[in-house]
C-alpha cells in the first residue's frame, strides 16, 4: 500500500466512531465528553440494541446509524467505515461506547497520522503510566494474543485487543471492503502487516466500566481465544485482494 500524505495534513476531516450495543447507560455521557472536547463529528453505530442506545446517543448530538439488528462489533466498524468514505472523512477515530477510553486521547491517536508518520494508531493501555488492571481471563487473553501477534508480524504491539485507534483514509479504503467481522482487533494486526501499514501505538487511559457488564466470561474467553487464533492464520496466508 501506498503512503500518500493527505494535502493538508493538520486540517484532516476527522470522524469519532462508536459502535455500540445495549450502552444505553454510557453512551450519552461519552458522547458529551467528545462534543465538549472537540468539534470533531461523532458518529455511533447502534448495533440492532434493543434498548433505547440510538436515542440516547441522537439527544447527545451524535450521528447515528441503526443497523436493522445485531450484526456484530465487526460489522459495525465496517459501517462506519463506509460511511466516513461516503461524506468524505479522512480520518477515524474508534473508541467504545461504554465509557473505559478517555476522549481526551484521542488527539494523542491523531497526531502521527496528522505528521505523515503512520497510517494506523493504536491506543496502548499497557504504555506509559497506567493503572488499568484488566480482570484475570482478559489479560490472559490479550498476552497470549501479544506473543502471536509479535511472532507473525516482527513487532513489538503491547496491546493486541485495543478497540480505541486511529487509521487514515487509504486504510479505511481497504477495511471498507475486507475487515474482520468476529473480534476484529487481532485479525487487523496480520492484515496491516501484509499490506506494509505503517502503525504505531501510544499510550492512552481506561477505566472501570461504570454502567453494564463486559461481555467477555470465562468461556467466551477461550473461545475468543481458540477462533481469533485460527482466524488470524488463516488471514497471514490467504489472498488479499
Amino acid at each position: 500500500m501506498q503512503h500518500p500524505a493527505p494535502a493538508n495534513c493538520l486540517n484532516l476531516r476527522v470522524l469519532v466512531v462508536i459502535p455500540a450495543y445495549c450502552e444505553e447507560k454510557n453512551i450519552g455521557s461519552v458522547v458529551c465528553s467528545i462534543r465538549k472536547l472537540f468539534s470533531y463529528d461523532t458518529l455511533v453505530v447502534n448495533d440492532g440494541s434493543p434498548d433505547n442506545t440510538g436515542e440516547v446517543a441522537r439527544k447527545a448530538g451524535a450521528i447515528v446509524l441503526d443497523l436493522p439488528c445485531n450484526l456484530g462489533i465487526g460489522a459495525a466498524v465496517q459501517t462506519s467505515f463506509m460511511y466516513a468514505l461516503a461524506h468524505g472523512y479522512d480520518t477515524i477515530v474508534r473508541l467504545d461506547g461504554d465509557g473505559q477510553h478517555e476522549p481526551a486521547d484521542i488527539e494523542r491517536l491523531l497526531e502521527p497520522i496528522r505528521n505523515g508518520t503512520a497510517d494506523a494508531v493504536i491506543g496502548s493501555r499497557f504504555l506509559g503510566e497506567t493503572t488499568y488492571r484488566a480482570p484475570f481471563f482478559r489479560m490472559t487473553g490479550i498476552r497470549f494474543f501479544r506473543v502471536l501477534v509479535n511472532l507473525f508480524t516482527g513487532c513489538n504491539f503491547t496491546d493486541p485487543t485495543s478497540g480505541f485507534f486511529a487509521i487514515n483514509r487509504q486504510l479505511m479504503q481497504f477495511y471498507s471492503a475486507q475487515y474482520p467481522a468476529d473480534y476484529p482487533e487481532v485479525d487487523s494486526y496480520i492484515l496491516m502487516h501484509r499490506l506494509k501499514i505503517r502503525a504505531a501505538e501510544v499510550p492512552v487511559r481506561m477505566y472501570e466500566r461504570e454502567e453494564g457488564k463486559s461481555s467477555i466470561t470465562p468461556i467466551r474467553a477461550i473461545y475468543y481465544m481458540v477462533k481469533v487464533t485460527l482466524s488470524f492464520l488463516i488471514n497471514r496466508i490467504g489472498r488479499i485482494e
